[in-house]
This record gives C-alpha cells, sequence and structure tokens, in this order.
C-alpha cells in the first residue's frame, strides 16, 4: 500500500511523518530526491537525496521517477526502485510529496492512500515556516504565496487532518494507515486462509 501524504510547507507533515514512522510496523519512507541545499541537520540518504539539477534531469529522463514536479524553484522526486524495494519486501510505504507528486502519484497508482495535512491557519504556518528560519526572505515569501493555492486542493485527497496539535494529529495518522490495512480488498487472500480453516 501506497501512503502519501501532503501538506504545504510548513503544514507539519515530516514531523507527523517521522511520528508515525516509530509507532506504525511495517511501515516503510521513501526518501525523495532533490535539487535543493540541505537545510541545517538534514543528511544525504536520510532527509533526501540532493543531487545537481543535472543528475535529477538525467534520472528524470531515464524514467527513473514514479513521480517528480517543480516546488518552489526546485526539482523534487519519488524514485520507482526504492518505492517497488520497500514492496517487495512487503512494507508499506509513505511518500512525503506535494501535491503535483499526489495528482501523478493518484495517476499511476489507483488504489494509493492519500492524506492532506492541513494547518490550523495561515497565521501558524507563517510562524511555523519563519520560525525555522531555513528560508531566505524571497523564498519564504513563495512558500507562503504557493500555501494558499496548495491548501486549495485538500478536496482531492481521501483524508484530511489538521495539524493544531502534533500528538493527535500523528494518532489521526496511524489510524489512518490501520483503517486502510483493514479494507476488504487488502484483508480478502488473510481471510480466505481464516475460512479455509473452518471447513477442515
Amino acid at each position: 500500500m501506497l501512503v502519501v501524504v501532503s501538506s504545504p510547507s510548513g503544514g507539519g507533515k515530516g514531523t507527523l511523518i517521522r511520528r508515525v514512522l516509530k509507532i506504525v510496523p511495517d511501515l516503510g519512507y521513501s526518501v525523495s530526491f532533490t535539487t535543493r541545499a540541505p537545510r541545517e541537520g538534514e543528511e544525504h540518504g536520510r532527509h533526501y537525496f540532493f543531487v545537481p539539477v543535472e543528475k535529477f534531469r538525467e534520472m528524470a529522463s531515464a524514467g527513473a521517477f514514479l513521480e517528480w514536479a517543480v516546488v518552489h524553484g526546485n526539482l523534487y522526486g519519488t524514485a520507482h526502485a526504492q518505492v517497488e524495494r520497500e514492496l517487495a519486501e512487503g512494507h508499506d510505504i509513505i511518500l512525503e510529496i506535494d501535491v503535483q507528486g499526489a495528482d501523478s502519484v493518484r495517476r499511476l497508482v489507483s488504489d494509493a492512500v492519500t492524506v492532506f495535512i492541513l494547518p490550523p491557519s495561515f497565521e501558524i504556518l507563517r510562524e511555523r515556516l519563519t520560525g525555522r528560519g531555513s528560508e531566505e526572505p524571497d523564498e519564504l515569501t513563495l512558500r507562503l504565496m504557493n500555501a494558499r493555492q496548495e491548501v486549495a486542493a485538500y478536496r482531492r485527497f481521501d483524508y484530511v487532518i489538521i495539524n493544531d496539535d502534533a500528538d493527535r494529529a500523528a494518532a489521526q495518522l496511524a489510524s489512518v494507515i490501520y483503517a486502510e490495512r483493514a479494507r476488504l480488498v487488502r484483508q480478502e487472500e488473510a481471510a480466505q486462509c481464516v475460512l479455509e480453516t473452518f471447513s477442515q
């Protein structure tokens, strides 16, 4: 199962995903590729794969990405190989991607589960972005301008979580994953195995 989590920049999707990865078993995380510079504390291969624009474009031309998009002037993409490896190992996988990326995945993977993380207000989003101090003023302005358009996309998602309390929002995201795992279409094979024991 692919779980797509999107929000505007500063919406808290990364924080919620990190919490959920600690409490939900058999859940993998797809590390995205990006051409943007690392922020303080970010590690290559853990938070993102930081690559030059030329390398990213080569990968895109070779069809290496499940989805990719230009976001806030930088390129971001999800590699096919990593997603396929996690799924082959029996893990559900969570993708932390923007609204454009979510649209691409939705077109390619019809049963992907999509979750939109909505900040409680524009002002709180501004405070979060300003507080992390990782963007230049022009980039901060661009992210806030884009956020107004991104939040309008919430209706295209299966679930919406308002991130006004990180503990509650992370618990909700975990609940969505558990509920989706219990859907009949995903439990049919296991249920048939149980039913066979009733006919012995």
